[in-house]
């Protein structure tokens, strides 16, 4: 036990310390209560999880290793995984909420901050057992799959992602498992449970409101075309934020003039743009049922050029090349889920049977991409030290090479000086015939040659 205390620093590569520190990781798990009264620390536990990606190994070739035995045993961290009463939604909020304020810092009062909602497969097919499994259509391909559905939220300025919330969505018609018998109703895992049986339109506000209440802000909130109804929207709407999303031609209608029009009837009442923007087609300004009034805008379908697409907005004050360039930071979240799943492993490095692992390691991955997308934050940014140090040794490259030529012409004029009239007059002129012969930039750095008669 003592070796493990004595290591837990040691645990991370040297190139995520500091990030680590900086957001204050191990401050936040403590805050959320992940903490143990004897055994292995948690702080130990998930760090050794946090760090499998890193050193492209699972959990199984640690173990397998020549250092296993400084390692805590298998049952150490799946008992640490599966326990019910950790608040990993607490612990996930807390965290985005530094990574939040400190990107904030470098973003610009000007550039317009939004929460993203989307939700993406999370797919089991191969499990038969584990709890809340459930069947769901992949609409993308037009096929069922055995998991869940990841109901996530995310901030975004349209420089940094960092994911928020999220809820593994299970279904009570589609159903193969059913819920533990075991679990203690007073817990948070039991409470995530009941969550993940309702519907997502009830979850996401609840969602919009715990990132509130924690300090984060934002203008919009971006949805795709499964999400922009009214009940939602005017749930957005009640938080004190606008909704942009996407629109589908399906059932709902329009006011108009007093009359009803459907997503066809209204792209043909619409007024033609005339925009910088080619995409751009038209736009009105009309009211959703029952009574909220929007700004819809119709873009030409990248792919389908005889097609369009409708983009909702209730800030009807923005201009129509506002509002397709705010709602394009949606495309944030599908670059977030592709980079969990890819690149991260959400979905494979554990095959627990527990909804308490999926919870947990989830988390765990998502902790991941904060950690990285703040370090990539650092090193793009133009006010970070990451992107000055980056500048600083292009500065002092280029210096050392324009010293290193500079003292090769010195050395090679000397040479011509102890060399005999001859010899000296051929070297130099060869020299100077060279020196011209290099474009300006260069020559700048090079000493002018003394001409003798």
């Amino acid at each position: 036990m003592i070796g493990y205390e004595t290591e837990n620093n040691n645990q991370l590569p040297v190139e995520i310390r500091p990030a680590f520190q900086e957001l204050k990781v191990l401050k936040h798990l403590r805050n959320a209560g992940i903490t143990k009264r004897f055994g292995v620390a948690c702080s130990y536990l998930f760090q050794l999880v946090f760090v499998l990606i890193f050193h492209h190994r699972n959990w199984f070739q640690f173990l397998d290793s020549a250092k296993s035995e400084s390692y805590p045993g298998k049952d150490a961290v799946y008992r640490f995984l599966n326990h019910a009463g950790f608040a990993w939604r607490r612990f996930l909020l807390l965290l985005s909420v530094e990574a939040v304020n400190k990107t904030s810092s470098l973003t610009s009062d000007k550039r317009v901050s939004v929460f993203v909602v989307d939700d993406s497969m999370y797919e089991r097919n191969r499990s038969k057992c584990v709890e809340l499994l459930a069947r769901f259509k992949d609409h993308a391909r037009n096929c069922y799959y055995k998991g869940f559905r990841m109901l996530t939220l995310g901030w975004s300025d349209g420089h940094t992602f960092v994911p928020v919330d999220f809820s593994l969505l299970s279904s009570v018609k589609s159903q193969i498992q059913g819920l533990g018998q075991s679990i203690d109703k007073r817990t948070h895992g039991y409470k995530r449970r009941m969550e993940s049986l309702l519907p997502a339109p009830d979850i996401i506000p609840a969602m919009i409101d715990r990132a509130l209440s924690a300090g984060m802000n934002a203008s919009y909130v971006l949805m795709d075309s499964w999400f922009t109804h009214a009940p939602l929207i005017q749930a957005v709407l009640d938080r004190g934020l606008d909704v942009i999303g996407m629109v589908k031609a399906d059932n709902k209608r329009y006011l108009l003039d007093g009359r009803c029009l459907s997503l066809q009837e209204l792209y043909y009442a619409a007024t033609p743009v005339q925009s910088t923007k080619k995409g751009i087609l038209r736009s009105i300004h009309t009211q959703l049922r029952p009574g909220i009034p929007i700004k819809m805008v119709f873009v030409r379908h990248r792919t389908n050029k005889k097609e369009w697409l409708a983009i909702l907005s209730t800030d009807t004050t923005l201009t129509v090349e506002k509002i397709v360039q705010i709602y394009g930071i949606r495309w944030d979240i599908e670059v977030f889920f592709k980079c969990t799943k890819s690149l991260l492993r959400l979905q494979k490095e554990f095959q627990g049977r527990s909804y308490d692992m999926l919870i947990s390691h989830t988390t765990i991955v998502f902790s991941r991409y904060i950690l990285l997308a703040w370090q990539h934050r650092q090193s793009t940014d133009n006010r970070t030290l990451g992107n000055l140090f980056l500048m600083l040794c292009d500065e002092v490259s280029e210096l050392d090479w324009a010293i290193a030529l500079s003292q090769l012409v010195e050395l090679v004029n000397d040479v011509s000086k102890k060399a005999g009239k001859r010899l000296s007059k051929l070297i130099r002129s060869q020299l100077q015939r060279w020196i011209d012969g290099l474009p300006s930039y260069i020559k700048a750095y090079l000493p002018v040659l003394a001409c003798e008669s």
